[in-house]
């Protein structure tokens, strides 16, 4: 059979990939610890997953409306005025399938063959390939850790082109763990509102895993909620990654399209689990605070750990729970026979010497890094470490 070039020009997910390699390891009796996924080790909480029993057992088995049921919309929208200050009708919500198929829906309704799309560097793995999906042109811009990852106005003004459609943000952001201020998003906005039909989508997936103060969104800057798309879910905050919830909020008419193009490829997500959306929102955020100064804590260990390892250099991330050390320090170097050549080599090398699992930052568009999640347990984040600084000191 014949394989479209619309699939071909896509690439594999490098967190998949190494969570694949590490799943075999295991398979195959090696005691692997895994910095490499992006999901909370924690249990989703209690009263959540009685919500969704009772859903099942009140009969919310059957298909939703495509944009999500009517108690969950209505419950984004308490959210966003009540701890984001932005108010949205329900009308201009959208639930989806994780906020991975809102990102996703956002460009393939907004991007024409063509149509550029800034992406900043680090990036979440998926945007450019979302991007060449919608038949758009991924327009990355580099950053670094001089400048704590983040954009800045001069860069975006230089980006911009008669084709540019769209500016991704992601904050906090994965994989660095960057957070963007109030004023860095009203001077980000400045650049964007010179210029008419741009958008920005901003991925706000992380917001509630926040070490720096109240999370800011761009479309609270004046001028900024009618050419704003945000997105949002339930995975991070609320330790639902399998329950597959996510949620965009846009202006109606932008809601309308996307609501159109997800009747005709999924529909609605499954109807139990927005029932447990609804009480993950509606009920007490005692939980969400619990876990967030649970991973305040862990990295602050981990970020201890990585400072005592020579030849790491890393920042000290604000939000999400990802540290990002850059790592160029050992290429070229060797141990048993194998000479590292870049960050992918780095993350084999420590899966298959040190049995810890990570990703090479070639994946995220800044090939001199490694990304470590600590979304796992202290024991665990002391011990891989512990192999990962014991690895690393065998290079030479």
């Amino acid at each position: 059979m014949n394989i479209s070039e619309r699939i071909n020009r896509l690439s594999t997910s490098a967190t998949l990939a190494m969570a694949q390699k590490s799943a075999e390891l295991k398979a195959a009796g090696v005691n692997v610890i895994s910095l490499a996924v992006g999901e909370p080790d924690f249990d989703t909480p209690d009263h959540i997953c009685k919500a969704a029993v009772k859903a099942i057992n009140d009969g919310y088995t059957h298909y939703s409306p495509v944009a999500g049921y009517p108690e969950l919309r209505n419950a984004i929208s308490k959210k966003l005025l009540n701890e984001n200050q932005l108010q949205y009708d329900p009308a201009e919500i959208v639930v989806s399938n994780g906020a991975k198929q809102s990102v996703c829906n956002a460009l393939l309704a907004m991007v024409d063959d063509g149509d550029e799309v800034i992406i900043p560097a680090p990036y979440w793995v998926s945007y450019p390939d979302m991007v060449l999906l919608a038949g758009g042109k991924p327009v990355i811009v580099e950053t670094g850790l001089e400048q704590n990852f983040k954009i800045t106005p001069a860069q975006l003004k230089q980006a911009i082109t008669a084709k540019t459609k769209a500016l991704i943000l992601c904050s906090p952001s994965n994989p660095t763990g960057a957070v963007y201020s109030a004023a860095e998003l009203a001077a980000l906005a400045d650049v964007v509102k010179q210029h008419e039909g741009i958008a920005v989508i901003s991925d706000e997936i992380y917001e509630h895993i926040n070490y720096v103060g109240r999370h800011a969104s761009i479309a609270a800057v004046p001028g900024m909620k009618p050419r704003t798309v945000i997105i949002g879910g339930v995975s991070k905050a609320y330790a639902m990654t399998g329950w597959r919830i996510g949620y965009l909020a846009a202006p109606a008419h932008f809601a309308k399209a996307v609501s159109k193009l997800q009747g005709q490829y999924t529909s609605g997500p499954g109807s139990m689990n927005q029932m447990a959306a609804v009480a993950a929102y509606s009920d007490s955020q005692e939980c969400v605070e619990q876990m967030r100064q649970a991973f305040e804590k862990r990295k602050n260990l981990i970020m201890d750990l990585v400072r005592n390892i020579p030849g790491l250099e890393v920042n000290d991330p604000e939000g999400a729970f990802y540290v990002f050390p850059k790592c160029s320090s050992y290429y070229g170097k060797q141990a048993d026979g194998r000479t590292i050549e870049g960050s992918a080599d780095l993350a084999l090398y420590l899966l298959e010497t040190a049995h810890v699992a990570l990703v090479g930052g070639h994946a995220f568009g800044a090939p001199d890094y490694l990304r470590m999640s600590y979304a796992t347990s202290e024991d665990d984040i002391r011990t891989a470490m512990g192999r990962i600084k014991e690895a690393l000191a065998r290079l030479s």
